[in-house]
């Protein structure tokens, strides 16, 4: 019974993920917790992988249709993969499953995933500020950030973020990308936001997967629902109100991170 709440819980998340470029760690994580109980340690660990082959197979999707900006998954990437791999190499000198980092985790995490329910929340209230399309001409323009040092900074919060607690990649990216390429049209938003998220999720995961902290049979499961469950989320990204989608995403957020604080 367990495997098919796996699978079903994998595919889900991944029907949304493929919809809105959230839901990799933000819902898969405190699923892991408080639905299965799974330790911190390994809902995160194992949560990373998983959102990265998860976006890997929605990347795939979204580049056949040229929907990623590659330089603006470059400029992120140059900035959240050094961090990433410094907030590893703490994790790994202090051990993932000391009762002290469970509780920087966890608060972390809860407060990752507030600061997520405002990104969602705000991303919904802006849902059609973002121009469809890239006027003809302007493609340098719109993958041309607001400075050059804004992507490398929010891409170390991100790296860090999601190093600690798998949550970050997702709203929270989207918010920022929305701020520092205002030009560049939603749906490659969301696809630069999927696409820079795997490098990094994939880095934090076998950093992770080094220390213990990956569990590989529920890991499995859950991508033989995710796979699939993104590629029919990414196939109707443009057909679903996804004002209604981010704002309903938003109060689970943010209740899952206020339960996560009060453990």
């Amino acid at each position: 019974m367990n495997e098919i709440a796996f699978i079903l819980a994998g595919f889900v998340v991944g029907i949304v993920v493929g919809l809105t470029g959230v839901g990799g760690g933000s819902l898969m994580t405190p699923i892991l917790i408080f639905f299965f109980g799974v330790k911190p340690y390994l809902a995160v660990g194992t949560d990373l992988l998983f959102a990265a082959f998860t976006k890997m197979g929605g990347t795939v999707k979204m580049a056949r249709s040229g929907l990623v900006p590659w330089r603006v998954v470059l400029h992120l990437s140059a900035g959240s993969i050094p961090a990433a791999l410094a907030t590893l190499w703490v994790l790994k000198n202090i051990g993932p499953a000391d009762a002290a980092v469970q509780r920087i985790m966890t608060t972390t995490l809860g407060l990752a995933l507030l600061l997520t329910a405002g990104a969602t929340l705000y991303k919904a209230a802006r849902g059609k500020a973002a121009p469809r399309n890239v006027v003809a001409g302007q493609e340098i323009q719109a993958t041309t950030p607001r400075h050059w040092s804004l992507p490398l900074l929010f891409g170390a919060l991100i790296g860090v973020l999601v190093s600690l607690t798998s949550v970050g990649a997702g709203a929270i990216g989207v918010t920022v990308l929305m701020l520092l390429y205002p030009l560049l049209p939603l749906p490659r938003i969301v696809a630069a936001d999927i696409a820079y998220a795997v490098p990094l999720t994939l880095v934090a995961g076998a950093g992770h997967a080094t220390m213990g902290s990956v569990d590989w049979r529920m890991l499995s499961l859950l991508l033989m629902g995710s796979l699939p469950g993104i590629w029919l989320g990414s196939h109707f990204m443009s057909r679903v109100p996804e004002r209604v989608i981010r704002s309903m995403l938003s109060v689970l957020l943010a209740y899952a991170g206020t339960k996560l604080i009060a453990i």
